[in-house]
């Protein structure tokens, strides 16, 4: 029997109920209502229940789904999605004008860096994604013993089944899609990944419709070029809304309880990369993509991450990374719950040497809360090591993904950061990036089998495009 994950009503109301209670509604009635029918929990890891419910509880779900988007929200005006609005409570926002009643200047357009410099980022963006993989769902206490077990703890190199003792290997096995092409021993070229997908994505993007596109202009995009079966949690349920005649931005609201995962985040480095040192037009552009999936905070995780790209690809080194972290907090609302878990996460890693203490400091904050794929929780992440590293490469992906949660979306973001000031490929540490053979592996258009050095061509190459281009393939 086949079970779609991440879109069964039965499965996505138990996510609603959970959102619900953190975005400022009050949903214990329905919650109630839901449990009194029979009606369980959401599944804690997997996408979808392993058995289907009733057509009773499925259409109970349905309406349940429709009657808690109703609810109001005592957070609305700390956390709106709408542009303007976001602007208005961000008082450092880049591109303010001030008092004066005149119209900003735009900023002058940095020089885009080097294609050596967007290589890296690329590599940067793979290698911690690869590093992430096969721990990816598997609880923090796992990841520390499977890595420990075999010497490599802290972490200093990617995951390795050599060594490993059978009844560990038992009890937390590796991620099952992963393990085949991400254990040490098992790495020949980079191989297909959502975190390196929306990045393929974004360049078509960009390629098409220039830095002007809509968020109408990405859907259309997805339809033409994004298999389903390539998409998770709020990608997903936007997929479907979108051929159920749903126009963006509602296709991010409508029965979407992942509208604030971590979805929109692992797009933003395009939008940082293409915007170097003009971290407001980076956000900007981030928010047009983020909202046909998501919605205020998950909208924010983007545009943090694209200011704090397009401030990097301007830095002279990896000690500019706090620089870069304060310009990211610049573009999303200050009193919005992720600002507040990013200046946690930044008062930890200031305060503790042992990164351990970090990270269960921060799991102690969100692990009972939020999902292992929540956005919050996987910035503080992001953010916590990028500072306790200082900017270090090795350092921020390692740091990033001993963490745990969505391991390999925040161990990508992380390498793309810190290889972005790193600067050049040969920056990186060889032991990371040979296994990768210049080769990436995907399902998108034809970029399969590109090389890094070629997609910093092309990133490079669109770095200042202002106009849509015609429609081409790589």
């Amino acid at each position: 029997m086949l079970r779609l994950t991440w879109v069964q009503p039965e499965d996505l109301l138990g996510h609603e109920l959970r959102q619900a209670a953190q975005d400022g509604r009050e949903p214990s009635r329905i919650a109630a209502r839901w449990r009194a029918a029979g009606g369980t929990e959401a599944p804690l890891r997997a996408g979808a229940s392993t058995e289907p419910a009733s057509r009773y509880l499925r259409t109970l779900a349905e309406d349940l789904l429709d009657e808690l988007a109703d609810l109001p929200s005592r957070l609305e005006d700390d956390e709106p999605t709408d542009l303007e609005k976001i602007k208005a409570l961000c008082p450092n926002w880049p591109s303010d004008p001030g008092p004066s009643t005149a119209p900003p200047a735009p900023p002058a357009p940095a020089a885009p860096p080097e294609p050596a410099r967007y290589e890296a980022a690329w590599l940067g963006r793979a290698v911690g994604c690869l590093l992430g993989k096969p721990v990816e769902k598997l609880p923090l206490e796992a990841i520390r013993q499977l890595a420990g077990s075999t010497g490599n703890w802290p972490l200093t190199t990617y995951f390795t089944a050599r060594g490993v003792p059978q009844d560990l290997l038992a009890t937390h096995p590796w991620n099952r899609r992963s393990a085949p092409t991400s254990l040490a021993e098992n790495i020949d070229g980079m191989p297909e990944d959502d975190d390196l997908n929306y990045p393929l994505l974004n360049l078509l993007l960009l390629r098409r419709h220039g830095k002007t596109f809509t968020t109408t202009d990405v859907a259309r995009l997805w339809l033409d070029e994004l298999p389903p079966g390539r998409t998770f949690t709020a990608e997903r349920i936007a997929h479907r809304n979108l051929l159920l005649g749903i126009e963006p931005p509602h296709t991010a609201r409508h029965r979407n309880p992942f509208r604030e995962w971590i979805g929109a985040l692992i797009r933003a480095d395009v939008h940082g990369w293409t915007n170097p040192g003009n971290p407001a037009a980076a956000a900007e552009q981030a928010h047009r993509d983020a909202t046909l999936t998501h919605t205020a905070n998950g909208v924010y995780a983007a545009m943090f991450t694209a200011a704090v790209i397009a401030r990097a690809a301007t830095a002279t080194g990896p000690h500019d990374i706090h620089t870069c972290l304060r310009t990211g907090l610049t573009v999303i609302p200050p009193n919005s719950r992720l600002a507040r878990a990013i200046h946690h996460a930044i008062r930890l890693a200031d305060t503790h040497d042992d990164f351990d203490r970090v990270v269960d400091e921060l799991h102690a904050a969100h692990a009972h809360t939020h999902h292992w794929v929540h956005a919050l929780p996987n910035t503080a992440l992001i953010t916590a090591a990028l500072t306790h590293a200082n900017g270090d490469f090795s350092g921020s992906i390692c740091r990033a993904v001993s963490g745990g949660w969505d391991t390999d979306s925040g161990g990508a973001t992380a390498g793309s950061v810190a290889a972005l000031l790193a600067g050049t490929p040969a920056a990186l540490p060889d032991r990371w990036t040979a296994p990768l053979k210049n080769r990436l592996a995907t399902s998108v258009a034809d970029f399969n089998g590109t090389g890094f050095d070629a997609l910093a061509r092309l990133t490079h190459e669109l770095a200042h495009r202002l106009t849509p281009l015609e429609a081409t393939r790589p």
